[in-house]
């Protein structure tokens, strides 16, 4: 009964959304105001996030039913969105439950589909193993229409969508995905692996692909340290030389809050894999803010659990941090970003991993997407010690792939470093001395 009576309120109650282009000088505000529901915020910031739009500013207030929201966001130029279309589309997707409005982009789950097979895959990271699964791909009749490969911590993970090589349809034989699903477990498995490689067709429900990616390195405990340099080349972060994020957990005992602080390298999406990952864990964000400054991004969360209590235990607390250090680090861009545009055909992607295979090239994150008889590919390598790739090498790769094809998009060895992380105190702390929540009203006036 009280969760009839909890729809009833929202279907009372709608979303308004509010997309103004005069309040901030640089920036396109977009306010929500709903009734309240546990996720509502991972909803509004992935709907964000699917249109690759980057939030600069977010003011959170939750507390009680209702959930009012504030965000700065510009586009991957750093402009505001002028777009109509996009303007109507993001209206319509936060006024009508974002939830379960279709997103504009990926998506994973055994909806009815004719059009692929989706295949998840969980195992030990080494060089050369995304080779190795599009060489079986390839070998199995198998086209990957787009796809989605990270690593961290020693542990790899992918989202694939796959066709037949014939039809271009999804494979639907039991026999032909129990081979597929078979031999691709064996290609995971590798030697020595204290964890068990999975290999899955098409799971139920359906989850925005960026978030199953997160679910499927949590329930793999890829946020557990290693203590010694894994295989392939692969460091603890002692001898990592990235800056790390910087994520604090503590108590606000007079308000019975435990407050979560995070200072890190601002890149895209990254309030989503926050959010996400503190939803994904059964907390609750009542109020937050977060800030861009340069390259820097800062994030305030005052949480409790869905239970209602603070975290009461320092293993909980310590969990948390861990699980959120590897939020941020899965998605880091780390090494050289190459991109590939060309005409896609059959055994494409299996090539040119090969290629990568046999330049002693390691892909640390991988996004395919084919559009149009396109494909569309973004790699992030290093050399199989985890260090800078050699110039040589990758001119040497482009002449035999094709200059055109293959462009160097970034290499994130020659960007700035990121200050080193320093102790910040809570953002929101004048906040808390008001007498009331009530206060929290005037962030509508922020630019």
């Amino acid at each position: 009964m009280d969760d009839e009576y909890a729809k009833l309120i929202r279907r009372m109650n709608p979303p308004r959304v509010v997309i103004d282009n005069n309040a901030c000088e640089n920036a396109t505000v977009i306010q929500v105001d709903s009734v309240n529901k546990h996720g509502i915020l991972l909803d509004v910031v992935q709907v964000i996030s699917d249109m690759n739009l980057v939030i600069t500013k977010a003011y959170i207030s939750s507390d009680g039913v209702w959930f009012m929201d504030v965000f700065n966001v510009i586009d991957h130029n750093g402009n505001k969105i002028r777009d109509k279309e996009i303007i109507d589309y993001i209206q319509r997707r936060l006024e009508n439950n974002p939830s379960f409005a279709p997103s504009l982009r990926e998506s994973v789950g055994v909806v009815p589909t004719e059009e692929h097979t989706v295949i998840e895959l969980t195992g030990t990271d080494r060089p050369g193993l995304l080779s190795e699964i599009c060489a079986v791909l390839t070998d199995l009749g198998c086209s990957v229409v787009n796809a989605e490969i990270w690593t961290h911590n020693t542990r790899a993970a992918a989202v694939v969508h796959v066709t037949d090589d014939s039809s271009g349809c999804a494979i639907k034989d039991p026999s032909r995905l129990s081979t597929i699903r078979d031999l691709l477990s064996n290609v995971l498995r590798g030697s020595n692996d204290p964890k068990t490689a999975r290999t899955t067709l098409s799971p139920p429900g359906v989850t925005n692909r960026d978030r199953r990616l997160h679910q499927i390195m949590f329930a793999d405990r890829d946020y557990e340290r290693i203590e010694r340099a894994g295989r392939g080349g692969l460091r603890d972060r002692d001898r990592d030389k990235r800056p790390l994020p910087h994520v604090t957990v503590v108590d606000c005992i007079e308000k019975d809050y435990t407050v979560v602080t995070m200072r890190a390298k601002d890149r895209p999406k990254l309030l989503f894999d926050i959010v996400c990952t503190l939803t994904d864990m059964q907390y609750v964000v009542f109020h937050g803010l977060v800030q861009t400054i340069r390259t820097e991004a800062f994030q305030e969360f005052y949480i409790r659990h869905v239970d209602g209590f603070p975290i009461s235990s320092e293993a909980e607390r310590e969990r948390l941090v861990q699980c959120l250090e590897a939020a941020i680090e899965r998605r880091a861009s780390e090494g050289m970003e190459l991109e590939l545009c060309t005409e896609d055909r059959v055994g494409l992607l299996s090539d040119i991993t090969r290629i990568f295979r046999e330049n002693s090239l390691c892909i640390k994150r991988a996004e395919i997407s084919t559009e149009d008889g396109m494909a569309r590919d973004t790699f992030y390598v290093t050399d199989v010690t985890g260090n800078p790739v050699d110039p040589k090498i990758i001119d040497s790769i482009r002449r035999q792939i094709g200059d055109k094809v293959l462009k160097v998009k970034h290499n994130s060895n020659l960007s700035p470093k990121t200050p080193q992380p320093t102790t910040i105190g809570f953002l929101l702390g004048n906040f808390f001395k008001a007498r009331s929540f009530q206060n929290f009203k005037l962030i509508r006036s922020y630019s």
